[in-house]
């Protein structure tokens, strides 16, 4: 064969011209789930997606109306790069819920938490910081953290939260390797995934921590005026005003306008603020303004106080669904709160290997790696009980169960010791509800 130049067919011509940054990007395995799940045959456990359905659409129609043909022309032009004065006026009544005292200078509007996420990780972290993070954590921070290649470091807890002795020591090791820590992220208030909340006390030993060890604490707070039980608890930003922390409109209003907001001291604060400007040049001044029309026009608390009775029924019927079905050796966090239950399957169950079986069966979760930076989490799965109804979350629950007694019933055909009592299969059929 003569010898000829190589002309090879590659699919992206730009392989080779792409930054090293988009290394650390990783596909969202909820997202990834999304074409999936969205089958009108499978009982999706698996994305966080709000259930809006109670919202007075009518009301909040009539009313961006009424905003658009009397101020149409300053609510549909450029706007600050801090956000519109008036919308951070109103996230302090926001937040006052949980304690919170503030002034307006100190917030920063951004498209959904996710973007403070973001604008955080850009203006704290260099490649090979250190950036440390409950176990588990919440998929789309790991990915903003690994998209700017820094090292995720997961520090364990329990039912009460961050383990503060963990987190001394993890944070002395890692100085001691020479790393640099940068900062704390913490969902405390019923946390995605696990569903756990910290105490009060939990809260304070782990700000004591931080400020001994000079560790940042980032607070992301979602679900927080989401308490199924009792009162929400009051924020950590609460104890102490040098926390930055995250909120969002998505759980509480909805979340095609994707607003949140980042309450931070004042440096930070001026930082944020041009990392907003040279990413977005501002914030969607529509959706501020949509937004505060709301909470100015509608009865937004009394709507909060809908969402939380939609939830609790939810989630009452998932954690039901699991006590009747799920096999021996599985447990389950009992949320007081939020979207999410976190349930670890029997010893040798993958919950990753497991799932294309279980989308056959017409159920849908995420998989526990997806919550780990490190490929932890193998025998975890996030159950979201937000979205379906009470009736499809207790069939779901049902043939997710079903599921991982199958896969009890291979391991133990090719001789993999599991206990007799995992075999035994649920009272009654699985129903059969498209």
């Amino acid at each position: 064969m003569s010898e000829q130049e190589r002309h090879d067919t590659r699919l992206d011509r730009f392989v080779d011209s792409y930054s090293q940054r988009t290394n650390g990007m990783r596909v969202s395995a909820v997202r990834a789930l999304f074409a999936v799940a969205n089958r009108p045959e499978i009982v999706s456990l698996a994305g966080g997606m709000p259930n809006i359905a109670d919202l007075p659409l009518h009301g909040i129609a009539q009313s961006i109306a009424a905003m658009i043909e009397h101020n149409g022309a300053q609510v549909m032009q450029y706007g600050s790069g801090q956000g519109e004065l008036g919308l951070r006026e109103q996230i302090l009544e926001v937040v006052a819920l949980e304690g919170i005292t503030a002034h307006p200078d100190d917030i920063v509007i951004t498209a959904g938490s996710q973007q403070g996420l973001d604008l955080v990780t850009r203006i704290f972290c260099d490649p090979g910081d250190v950036i440390l993070a409950e176990s588990p954590s919440y998929v789309g921070a790991i990915g903003t953290f690994l998209s700017y290649q820094t090292e995720v470091v997961h520090i364990p807890g329990d039912d009460g939260g961050i383990d503060p002795v963990a987190l001394l020591e993890t944070t002395r090791r890692l100085r001691a390797e020479g790393k640099r820590v940068k900062f704390l992220y913490t969902i405390p208030n019923y946390n995605n995934p696990s569903g756990t909340t910290q105490s009060m006390e939990r809260r304070r030993e782990v700000l004591s921590v931080c400020e001994s060890q000079g560790v940042i604490v980032v607070e992301d707070n979602p679900y927080g005026l989401l308490s199924l039980d009792a009162d929400p608890i009051p924020a950590m930003r609460s104890i102490d005003p040098n926390v930055i922390y995250l909120g969002s409109f998505s759980k509480t209003f909805a979340p095609g306008f994707r607003v949140g907001w980042t309450l931070a001291p004042h440096g930070v604060r001026e930082k944020l603020v041009l990392a907003q400007e040279s990413a977005t040049l501002c914030p969607p001044v529509f959706s501020q303004f949509a937004i505060s029309t709301y909470l100015s026009t509608q009865d937004w608390q009394g709507q909060i106080g809908v969402f939380k009775d939609m939830y609790r029924q939810r989630r009452d019927a998932m954690l039901t669904g699991l006590e009747e079905h799920m096999p021996e050796g599985s447990t389950w966090t009992h949320p007081a709160g939020g979207f999410f239950v976190w349930a670890t399957l029997p010893e040798g169950v993958d919950s990753q290997a497991m799932l294309p079986r279980a989308v056959d069966a017409r159920v849908a979760y995420v998989p526990g790696p997806a919550f780990y930076a490190d490929g932890d989490g193998a025998r975890n799965v996030r159950l979201s009980y937000c979205f379906p109804t009470p009736e499809r979350i207790r069939v779901g629950v049902q043939r997710f169960a079903d599921v991982i007694r199958n896969e009890l019933e291979v391991m133990s055909t090719f001789g993999i010791r599991v206990s007799p009592t995992r075999l035994r299969r649920a009272p009654g059929p699985s129903p059969d509800l498209t």
